[in-house]
């Protein structure tokens, strides 16, 4: 029984070590967020967003980087936060994430970046239960900076593949009546 216990503890400990290293923490709210830096492959002030028909409400549209078509999806309405307007502090962050046939560039609409934080394992927690058999699979954990809280997200789980479905059709029928993406 004891070993068990160990066990797990070594085990709680290597996730919690690969979860180290570099963050950008953005803003939604008030509250503050981090996804890898490896994930991430471009910050963006907002842009003109083609809207893209009968794709669910966070899933802002399309924009045109450099020649390739990039889905956009507001994150504050991923998850439930009231719409706001968009201002000069708000951007999108062009990630890339793990698709069904790949690597796919998707950019996340946040209220403004902050910084770039680099955590070690002993500053990052797991991830509270929140009970009601809440399901979190999204959060790598939560990470103690400076007294504050900031959400660490896993944002290839966070932007599924639900988010396109539908959305490639759409786009190729958007392109093809010229609407010039």
């Amino acid at each position: 029984m004891e070993s068990t216990v160990v066990e797990r503890a070594a085990a709680a400990a290597l996730k919690s070590d690969d979860r180290c290293g570099k963050y950008l923490v953005f803003h939604l709210g008030r509250e503050e967020f981090g996804i890898r830096v490896l994930k991430v492959r471009e910050i963006m002030g907002i842009q003109d967003i083609t809207a893209v028909p009968q794709t669910l409400a966070h899933v802002k549209g399309v924009i045109n980087l450099r020649g390739k078509v990039i889905p956009v999806v507001d994150l504050r309405l991923k998850f439930g936060l009231p719409p706001q307007e968009y201002t000069q502090r708000t951007c999108i962050i062009v990630v890339q994430v793990q698709g069904e046939t790949g690597p796919i560039l998707m950019g996340i609409v946040v209220d403004g970046v902050a910084e770039v934080l680099n955590l070690a394992a002993a500053e990052i927690e797991n991830t509270p239960d929140f009970g009601d058999g809440t399901a979190t699979p999204y959060l790598l954990g939560m990470a103690k900076v400076k007294g504050n809280v900031k959400i660490l997200l896993e944002i290839d789980r966070v932007l599924s593949c639900q988010d396109l479905h539908g959305l490639s059709g759409a786009i190729e029928e958007t392109k093809s009546r010229g609407k010039g993406i």
